[in-house]
């Protein structure tokens, strides 16, 4: 199945096998992607029998399955592997410390998850986050911040794409431009940050120059940007997202269920869009909703195709 058929959605999938009814959905509306959770994987062998299953529907061995494996308090392998002490805090603590073994524990860290991630046939992982620690930070980042120094932060992000590329992982650079300064949970509510600009060229400052082919949303609203939409709905957002961030690549969502966006799903999706998202994200499996993101999103656009061939070069 070509890259030009498909829709700029990626969605979830509610278990360890796919159902009958998300065979049909694949098929029919064709998302760009699939994005797992720990819902969906019990052991390396299952695993690697979905993805090949997913895989087999869209006749492309690089078709994008992504996963969320931070590290920490963020993993999704958590059947197959115990990665919990080791979250973006622990490494950012060891570069302030011993600079040449962070280098050491971090390459070996990267080097054995990208391993299992291809071994189980993922090859798209939303990593970094790039969302620098202050102290009002809500609790939602915490310690998957490297550190409240944003010059470390985008250090160890270059460090963290470069090792992810060489092992022919794909990563989403996340939460643009910056969650950092946000004290709300935006899986729950939406957070309104009211700094000013000056406030916030730090922040921001940490996404410039970055390598990877995707980035993520912020569910946050910049009152001094826009003070009526979050930065998924936010045209001014995105505009200062390509033009002074200079971030040329693909604009994804973060998951459109969250409650920080307070609209209907369907206008979740269209507002996504018309704001300058390339793709949307939806994670929970929930067949319903999936559908009503699937019917709002348009086909992929050259751009995206464009993108996606780079992406493959990656992973390839």
């Amino acid at each position: 199945m070509k890259i030009n058929k498909r829709r700029s959605f990626i969605c979830g999938i509610k278990g360890l096998n796919l159902s009958k009814k998300e065979i049909f959905f694949l098929k029919k509306y064709k998302p760009w992607g699939i994005i797992l959770f720990s819902r969906n994987i019990k052991n390396i062998k299952q695993a690697q029998f979905l993805t090949l299953k997913i895989k087999k529907i869209f006749k492309d061995q690089n078709y994008p399955i992504l996963i969320d494996e931070e590290g920490g308090k963020v993993s999704r392998l958590t059947k197959i592997i115990d990665t919990s002490i080791f979250s973006a805090k622990f490494f950012g603590d060891l570069f302030k410390k011993d600079r040449r073994k962070f280098e050491i524990y971090f390459k070996i860290y990267v080097d054995q998850i990208s391993y299992l991630l291809r071994n189980i046939g993922v090859n798209l992982n939303t990593v970094p986050v790039l969302d620098v620690s202050h102290s009002s930070t809500s609790k939602v980042i915490g310690t998957r911040s490297y550190s409240t120094n944003p010059k470390i932060v985008s250090t160890i992000g270059n460090v963290c794409i470069n090792h992810f590329h060489k092992q022919r992982i794909g990563t989403i650079i996340k939460h643009i431009p910056g969650h950092g300064l946000a004290q709300k949970d935006s899986h729950k509510i939406k957070p309104i940050v009211k700094s000013g600009l000056k406030n916030l060229k730090s922040d921001f400052g940490v996404f410039k120059n970055k390598k990877s082919i995707f980035c993520m949303t912020a569910h946050v609203v910049y009152k001094h940007i826009d003070p009526l939409n979050t930065v998924t709905h936010s045209k001014k957002a995105i505009k200062l997202i390509r033009n002074t961030i200079k971030f040329k690549n693909i604009i994804m969502s973060d998951d459109l269920s969250m409650k920080a966006l307070s609209y209907s799903l369907e206008k979740n999706t269209q507002k996504a869009f018309s704001a300058g998202c390339n793709l949307v994200l939806h994670c929970n499996g929930n067949m319903k909703e999936m559908l009503k993101v699937a019917k709002n999103s348009p086909k992929v656009n050259n751009f995206i195709i464009k993108k996606t061939l780079i992406f493959n070069s990656i992973i390839s």
